[in-house]
């Protein structure tokens, strides 16, 4: 990896992590397109590299990390489910990033969904619900669940169960924000974890390390993750109280299409996956 494909893949992060339209999804397509798919850094680089995107939440919403333990209670509630299920299911969903057609299809179905969220949850535009009760938290994490599968997005299918349990777009949208950080962290923590544990079965030395290179491409990504997700979180506030979430469903739709017509053109992009 190059210092240059270091900083697109952080912008992508930066972009895609907080708007429902997958991060995965979006970095499993350039890395691809990049040539740079498959390698067992680059892996660990778009998991890493979350840690930019959680620290601009962190700077934009302080005031509001520092509330009551309620608060912490209730994204632990939220947090649970997902967890669970990623520790009991780890290696199969592994394997599901190496299929580029499950997650352009996961693309294309989230991005119908999101054609309709704004019909469907209509009458909940301008509730007073601004934060989720501890029931509603937890029903939140449920639907995170969905977003172990690549592609989903994990911002899309929170966003959506915080609509489901009857919240404002924006009170949706930011504790979808909140949310990430546990979930991030702890991703990223595994990923890590995972990274350096992987040892030769015959040599039983460790496969792994990071030098002062990928050091400091990691710095990189995540530097400019931390300063593109900032912008992004703005835009996305603003725009989705204001406009809804339809034209994020049309982008999903023309990215999984882009995406499948990629794969089967044999272009050869996704020959690594």
């Amino acid at each position: 990896m190059t210092t240059l494909q270091a900083i697109i893949l952080g912008i992508v992060e930066g972009i895609t992590e907080f708007l429902p339209i997958s991060s995965t999804g979006h970095m499993i397509l350039v890395s691809s397109i990049m040539g740079i798919a498959g390698n067992h850094f680059v892996k660990l680089f778009e998991v890493a590299v979350q840690l930019g995107a959680i620290l601009s939440v962190l700077v934009l919403y302080w005031k509001r990390f520092l509330q009551t333990t309620q608060f912490y209670v209730k994204l632990f509630f939220a947090f649970v489910p997902a967890a669970f299920v990623g520790l009991l299911l780890h290696k199969q969903i592994d394997n599901l990033f190496e299929n580029p057609v499950g997650v352009a299809c996961a693309l294309l179905f989230g991005g119908v969904i999101l054609l309709f969220v704004d019909k469907w949850f209509k009458d909940d535009e301008h509730t007073d619900h601004t934060t989720p009760s501890h029931k509603a938290s937890f029903i939140i994490g449920l639907f995170q669940v969905l977003s172990l599968f690549p592609g989903v997005s994990r911002s899309a299918a929170t966003i959506i169960g915080g609509l489901s349990q009857k919240l404002s777009r924006r009170a949706a949208a930011e504790f979808s924000f909140f949310l990430a950080v546990p979930v991030m962290f702890a991703a990223t923590a595994k990923k890590l974890y995972d990274f350096y544990k992987e040892v030769d079965p015959i040599t039983n030395q460790h496969l792994n390390h990071i030098g002062g290179e990928e050091i400091k491409l990691l710095i990189i990504g995540n530097i400019v993750a931390f300063i593109v997700a900032m912008l992004a979180i703005k835009f996305f506030i603003n725009f989705v109280t204001k406009n809804g979430f339809q034209v994020f469903g049309v982008y999903r739709i023309l990215i999984a299409i882009a995406f499948l017509i990629l794969y089967y053109s044999g272009s050869g992009i996704f020959a690594g996956n």
